[in-house]
């Protein structure tokens, strides 16, 4: 495959655009996804492409224009909803949670709901407790949904694409700081299915599990960690919901020591399913208990050195990767 270098915005317009033009019933919805090209600009030139029927700006009102999508969904469509901020798509709960979840289970598999609502995560730009938090944990713990979490522009497209042809809801969760991130892309078309894992370093001494915009911070520490003589093995489940617990267990077993990393708060989030699925499965092979790390449970400050001060970092997974290799040696 020939590939070229996209950024993480990129992959996933181009990710639009082509199931847009493969498929005349894939639309998309949103707040100024429109004209304005998306608060992101990840939807910019869609409009002049395939007009305003398809390409659909929507009044301030995430119940409203999400109920619209589940019902377009309903009778044939397939809706791709913008969310600007996932702080936001609290407002949307009933149709995601009690609707759009629910349906295809109880019409028996007689009834598709093939929605794919986009949406932002994560703090580091200044934009204060409203517009920074990371709300994925929630949407996992719904029977009915699927949760996508990518973390490279190769990844972006591929799990966007079988996203969208999926015939089951799926919250495709994007971090905002990711945006600008550049990878390999490969030019012809492909997708990556959902509920597989994938290793992005390989190691022996310690695994690093890590979702979304940390699956980098993680990569950056296992270069730290190399420096050192530790060989890190690096994991991103790209999906949570399903999860690909193979994958997770497999590394396990291998290092024996695994430190699992997410942005959103530590307490009842990601980091605790992540460590559950390992333990059940890889209990006898782990040399010490798993290392978890998370944001700090606060509100996201606006001041930045606040906010910082309660982000996972590379020095922090790295440092729990030394800590735990060393004392469980």
């Amino acid at each position: 495959m020939s590939t070229r270098e996209l950024t993480f915005r990129e992959a996933i317009g181009e990710a639009l655009v082509e199931e847009m033009r493969n498929d005349g019933h894939v639309i998309i919805m949103g707040e100024n996804v429109a004209a304005a090209g998306g608060i992101f600009k990840v939807t910019e030139g869609l409009l002049r492409e395939f007009g305003p029927r398809r390409v659909i700006d929507t009044p301030i009102s995430e119940e409203g224009f999400v109920g619209m999508a589940v019902g377009a969904a309903l009778v044939g469509m397939r809706p791709v909803v913008e969310i600007m901020f996932n702080d936001f798509i609290t407002f949307a709960m009933d149709p995601i949670v009690n609707q759009a979840a629910h349906i295809r289970y109880m019409t028996g598999g007689q009834i598709r709901v093939p929605l794919t609502i986009r949406t932002t995560i994560g703090a580091g730009r200044s934009a204060a407790a409203h517009h920074s938090q990371s709300l994925h944990a929630w949407f996992c713990h719904i029977p009915g949904l699927k949760v996508v979490m990518p973390s490279s522009p190769y990844d972006a497209k591929g799990l966007l694409k079988s996203a969208i042809r999926d015939d089951n809801p799926v919250i495709f969760f994007e971090d905002k700081l990711s945006y600008e991130r550049r990878g390999s892309v490969p030019e012809e078309d492909y997708v990556l299915p959902l509920g597989e894992g994938d290793v992005k370093r390989e190691g022996n001494d310690v695994s690093i599990i890590a979702t979304s915009g940390m699956v980098s911070e993680a990569l950056e520490a296992a270069s730290m960690l190399e420096a050192d003589g530790i060989s890190a093995e690096v994991v991103d489940p790209r999906t949570l919901a399903p999860l690909d617990r193979e994958t997770l267990v497999g590394s396990a077993r291998k290092t024996g020591r695994v430190v699992v990393v997410d942005q959103a708060c530590r307490s009842y989030g990601v980091t605790a399913e992540l460590a559950a699925a390992i333990m059940e499965g890889a209990f006898y092979y782990l040399h010490a208990p798993i290392v978890r790390i998370g944001a700090m449970d606060v509100p996201v400050p606006f001041s930045k050195q606040l906010e910082l001060a309660t982000i996972p970092t590379t020095a922090q997974i790295a440092d729990a990767a030394r800590q735990l290799v060393r004392t469980a040696a």
